[in-house]
């Protein structure tokens, strides 16, 4: 992990960024105490939201397996 300050921060960014991209972190600090941290960003999951498919239908055969429907598509012999 790299620190550097503020100016240099401002001056420096696209070379940060380069930075961060490779896998590196970089605190910005000013006056030597850290104020933040440059890291890669990480798309976030959307949370899955329950109940989406209430009240689906689902055929009663639905698990029923054709033979026939197989051969026809070169899935048996």
């Amino acid at each position: 992990m790299k620190q550097v300050n503020v100016h240099e921060a401002k001056t420096q960014l696209s070379r940060l960024l380069q930075d961060v991209e490779n896998g590196e972190e970089v605190v910005i600090a000013r006056n030597g105490e850290p104020v933040a941290k440059l890291v890669p960003h990480v798309e976030e999951r959307k949370s899955r939201e329950p109940g989406w498919a209430k009240g689906g239908w689902m055929a009663p055969d639905f698990d029923e397996f054709d033979e026939q429907l197989a051969r026809d598509f070169g899935l048996l012999d």
